[in-house]
């Protein structure tokens, strides 16, 4: 398991969301508060921001715990964004780990994260997988299940379907043929997707826009559930629950 977070609006400083909070991204690396699978998410991390007016985000990783990485700890510090998706990493038993193998996973304006598992990775992946181009296939950032999942989404995103739709095909594509947990978050920086498959999500207006997280980072009213099972949109502000 891992626990994410996106936001889309206003500029905002990237602590504010990620480092400042009582319950944090940062200390939900080692105390989540609702994490049902694993104890720590001490395997990687990532951090990818948007800059006012730069459609393809930034991104900083690592491959040990967030908290003693001090160039996170700057940019959350220092920099500003309209929008944001940063993960802390449990890795899944047999699975690599290094850099490569934590989110988000990026390509072009977008970014893409996973929380949860698929049992027997990677036997169980050959069917998932069977219709990606070969070529894809070799550009994943690493032999994971969550990178499998971000390559099945990017197919469908480039054939034109919307975040939403993209996201319901690949949750419903992945429970036929492998099961397991299917948290994902994705975004452009202005619009968010995510899914609520085998593990809580919540989300919350704030700043004027919206963040959506595996557990809210702090104890204050406003913080609402995705039921499991539900798909959150986000666009302009507007929040939108529908089944998967």
């Amino acid at each position: 398991m891992c626990r994410h977070l996106a936001y889309a609006g206003p500029a905002v400083r990237i602590g504010e969301l990620v480092t400042d909070p009582p319950h944090a991204l940062v200390r939900q690396a080692w105390a989540p508060r609702r994490q049902t699978h694993g104890i720590m998410n001490v395997d990687g991390f990532g951090l990818g921001w948007y800059a006012p007016g730069d459609p393809e985000p930034a991104r900083h990783r690592g491959d040990g715990p967030v908290w003693g990485d001090e160039t996170f700890a700057d940019l959350a510090r220092t920099v500003r964004t309209t929008g944001l998706l940063a993960a802390v990493r449990s890795g899944t038993e047999g699975m690599v780990s290094g850099r490569g193998a934590a989110a988000p996973f990026r390509d072009g304006p977008w970014l893409f994260s996973h929380n949860g598992a698929l049992p027997g990775w990677p036997a169980s992946g050959a069917e998932l997988v069977k219709d990606i181009e070969p070529a894809r296939l070799l550009r994943l950032d690493a032999p994971t299940d969550a990178a499998a999942l971000w390559a099945l989404t990017l197919d469908r995103l480039d054939a034109g379907h919307t975040p939403e739709q993209a996201l319901r095909q690949v949750v419903r594509r992945t429970l036929e043929t492998t099961g397991g947990r299917v948290n994902l978050l994705l975004t452009d920086g202005r619009r968010i997707a995510g899914t609520a498959q085998g593990a809580s999500l919540s989300y919350r207006r704030t700043h004027g826009g919206v963040v959506v997280a595996s557990e809210a980072y702090d104890d204050e009213d406003g913080w609402h559930d995705v039921p499991d099972g539900q798909l959150i949109t986000v666009e302009d502000g507007d929040i939108a629950l529908n089944p998967l």
